[in-house]
């Protein structure tokens, strides 16, 4: 279920799509009208005007459409949920098939949805690292080393901005750069 093509997702979403109520009228005129008009190989003028056609009730027109989308290809298909996407979006996340794509076991969709969680360590660890951090950049401010004990101390403090985060390097920075002359 993993390589499922975007034809293979439609006809799955098709009876939930074509359901009383999913779609209103002014979403389905305007899926039309984006593959019409910024896709003009996927829907002619002529198709678009048929589908959009208010004499046949929107059910029947969807079902048109959607069957229309399966025999032209793929990227028919793609484009067609890409659309779904902008113009009817709380739709578009509770469709079937986006379900049983999240609910397989695909690394690659895992990966991706992993990018943008936040830790769950909780606010002391945050705390935790952020007093570790000012520590010991007062430690550094209050008793500066001694450049003559260890010469090599101020070539590893230049390079720990690339470490910490840029607020705490400019301090850093500022600190080392009146005494970066001698080196």
């Amino acid at each position: 279920m993993t390589d499922q093509t975007y034809c293979d997702r439609l006809v799955q979403d098709t009876p939930f799509l074509t359901g009383h109520g999913r779609l209103s009228e002014q979403q389905v005129d305007r899926i039309i009208l984006q593959l019409n008009r910024y896709y003009p190989q996927i829907l002619t003028n002529k198709e678009a005007e048929k589908f959009r056609n208010p004499k046949a009730s929107l059910r029947v027109r969807l079902c048109d459409l959607l069957s229309h989308l399966q025999r032209s290809g793929e990227r028919d298909c793609q484009e067609f949920y890409r659309a779904l996407y902008i113009h009817a979006q709380p739709l578009h996340s509770r469709l079937p098939s986006r379900h049983a794509l999240q609910n397989s076991d695909c690394t690659e969709l895992d990966s991706g949805s992993q990018s943008g969680e936040l830790s769950n360590r909780g606010p002391m660890s945050f705390l935790a690292g952020l007093g570790l951090a000012v520590g010991l950049a007062l430690l550094l401010y209050c008793y500066p080393p001694d450049p003559k004990g260890l010469p090599g101390t101020r070539r590893v403090l230049g390079f720990s901005p690339v470490i910490i985060d840029r607020h705490v390097s400019r301090y850093l920075l500022a600190f080392l750069a009146d005494d970066l002359g001698g080196l």
